[in-house]
């Protein structure tokens, strides 16, 4: 099992930016494809952005493409998301979520094939 704890979220105006950080504990953070997510109120949690186990690889949301970033560091168990230009429509609440089967690359941007996720972190982007 792994454990995640998101952290970074918080108030900016439109065209700032913030870099949200995903601190994970437990098995071998490399052993999990990472992804991050978003949730907005009355909305669905949707895909932002995934980076595979050796950082090689990632993929992004058309919303995310150009404006945000993920990476992530092994050695210090974290995953990152840096977010530049920032919208009010980038306003949920942010998720990072792990999962080990090598297949899940395939199917990165599907909420359910995530099985760990952090308790997430607000961000809010003021016009």
């Amino acid at each position: 099992q792994v454990q995640l704890v998101e952290s970074g979220g918080g108030l900016v105006q439109a065209g700032g930016s913030l870099r949200l950080s995903c601190a994970a504990s437990g098995r071998t953070f490399g052993d999990y494809t990472m992804g991050w997510f978003r949730q907005a109120p009355g909305k669905e949690r949707e895909f932002v952005a995934a980076i595979t186990r050796s950082g090689g690889n990632t993929a992004y949301a058309d919303a995310a493409k150009g404006r945000f970033t993920v990476s992530r560091d092994n050695a210090k168990n974290t995953v990152y998301l840096q977010m530049n230009s920032l919208k009010p429509e980038d306003t949920a609440v942010y998720y990072c979520a792990a999962d080990s089967r090598i297949s899940t690359w395939v199917y990165r941007e599907d909420v359910s094939r995530y099985n760990y996720w952090g308790q997430g972190t607000q961000v809010t982007v003021s016009s």
